[in-house]
């Protein structure tokens, strides 16, 4: 060989996609767009444990035909940390974790990833707030990669109707990052014969998107709209009055569509009554972001949908859950889908569905609670996909007008107004700590014993505030409270970090 003769390399390709996103079929549009433009191509790929706990890693290498001189090059069956010309990741946690793995270098890669996120197994298994935060992991990319391609790809998949994998590859041809012309690309799709319409749709929309990223992205319905409570939402929205800021006015109008979906218009309307003091006490302080409505407009709205036996059936019988099931599950045209819901619920969930007065006597009935517990104490699992366990849990979804009048309802509405009345309390002598005390009430979630240990650290809580309403501190000190609590499930963090604070301040 000639010295002066330039060396050819392959282009080295990664392909992080999750279960269902087409990842496979992103790296065959790949491989197909190479071999049907003059280059040799070979990809493989090392699928993840499970969808979300690990993604599938497709490789693909070319090579210039032309320059293999009638001999096969040699191509690598994996990446490798620092060779990696291109990565495309079809969500923004796995393109982080290919910048960990080394596969991204700023020396040479050009990373192409959707900016949305599907969340983790760890993330979503934290008892409090455990998402990663999403402007870091980009940062993080973007300081990464040699040069970066990255939007909300999956919002385009699904004003298109397609996948996101489409829309990756219509980015990576909007990139210029491989040396075929855009109708190639299109070439590759049609040759495949399978989506073509929707693939091609949302090829073109990722394209563009790369071309000029501030067109604006047609979102899909929201949760809002699709379920008819738009106009509901404006005429409460209304009755609020003016002069809340936007991040505020979104949290509430969020708020009472939850709420009319969750009970009726009236139970949103109670909201916005709760909400209004807030708003007012913010307006007379003159405080611009107003943080302390926010915080409250949030934590209000989760707290009067708490979860019962009523909304947990209501939700399980729900037309869009089995259509995102049969989705989720890529059912075929003639395929029989069995849905198995695991219920246990105890004698207490019991009782605060009946009317007040009935679930106090079940509770102190000593003969009463043991002839429930009989049918309780197991758990059962009802098919919600037959007829007769869709009946069971759609008549106790049904008892959603009711609910005012049980056991359950009555506490909550009790335990509510104390929290709002400590906010304002609070709020007149220290704000910053009435906002930390708004943010407080997320401890109290779920149902069951998850109910219940958030309930005695959210109350074990609310005896340091006397100590803390007028220390500077107060508010960071409660913060790092809160932080403790859900640490774990049993308050053993909180409890510790209570007994050594006196040793730490003093």
């Amino acid at each position: 060989m000639n010295e002066t003769t330039v060396k050819v390399r392959p282009i080295s390709i990664a392909v992080l996609a999750i279960g269902g996103e087409g990842g496979g079929v992103l790296a065959d549009w790949i491989a197909g767009l190479a071999g049907q433009n003059g280059y040799l191509a070979q990809a493989t790929s090392v699928p993840g444990v499970a969808q979300r706990t690990g993604a599938t890693i497709y490789y693909i290498e070319m090579f210039p035909a032309a320059k293999a001189a009638g001999r096969d090059p040699v191509l690598a069956l994996m990446p490798v940390p620092g060779d990696v010309d291109i990565l495309v990741a079809s969500e923004l946690m796995e393109a982080a974790r290919a910048v960990e793995r080394g596969l991204v270098t700023p020396d040479r890669t050009t990373l192409i990833a959707s900016t949305h996120r599907v969340y983790s197994m760890s993330e979503r298994s934290a008892l409090a707030d455990g998402r990663v935060d999403s402007a870091q992991l980009l940062e993080a990319c973007r300081s990464a990669a040699h040069r970066s391609v990255a939007f909300d790809m999956a919002t385009i998949a699904d004003a298109t109707n397609s996948a996101v994998n489409a829309v990756l590859f219509g980015a990576l041809a909007g990139s210029g990052a491989l040396p075929f012309p855009r109708m190639a690309f299109e070439a590759t799709i049609r040759k495949a014969g399978v989506g073509v319409a929707a693939s091609l749709a949302a090829f073109s929309a990722g394209f563009e998107a790369v071309s000029d990223p501030s067109a604006p992205i047609a979102a899909a319905p929201s949760v809002e709209s699709s379920r008819g409570h738009g106009a509901a939402v404006g005429d409460l929205l209304r009755d609020l009055g003016t002069n809340a800021t936007p991040e505020s006015l979104e949290l509430i109008r969020a708020g009472i569509a939850r709420l009319i979906d969750y009970q009726d218009r009236d139970y949103a309307r109670l909201y916005l009554e709760r909400l209004r003091p807030i708003h007012q006490f913010e307006l007379e302080q003159g405080n611009a972001g107003q943080p302390l409505l926010a915080e409250t407009a949030r934590q209000l709205a989760l707290a009067m949908s708490y979860e019962d036996t009523i909304r947990v059936a209501d939700l399980k019988v729900r037309r869009s859950r089995f259509d995102r099931v049969r989705e989720e599950v890529k059912l075929a045209d003639g395929q029989i889908l069995e849905i198995a819901e695991f219920l246990h619920p105890r004698t207490e969930e019991i009782a605060d569905t009946l009317p007040a007065g009935m679930g106090r006597w079940l509770l102190r009935t000593n003969w009463a609670r043991r002839f429930v517990g009989r049918f309780t104490g197991r758990g059962r699992t009802v098919k919600t996909t037959s007829i007769r366990g869709f009946l069971m849990l759609y008549l106790v979804a049904a008892f959603r007008p009711w609910r005012r009048r049980s056991l359950r309802y009555s506490a909550e509405q009790e335990s509510i107004e104390s929290w709002l009345a400590t906010i304002r309390q609070v709020a007149a002598q220290n704000y910053e700590l009435a906002v930390e005390v708004a943010r407080m009430r997320g401890l109290v979630k779920g149902y069951g014993d998850t109910h219940a240990h958030g309930r005695e650290k959210f109350d074990l809580l609310a005896t340091q505030l006397a100590r803390l309403v007028n220390d500077r501190e107060g508010a960071a000190r409660l913060a790092e409270m809160r932080k403790a609590a859900d640490a774990d499930e049993n308050g053993e963090a909180l409890r510790q970090l209570i007994d050594d604070v006196p040793g730490h301040r003093e």
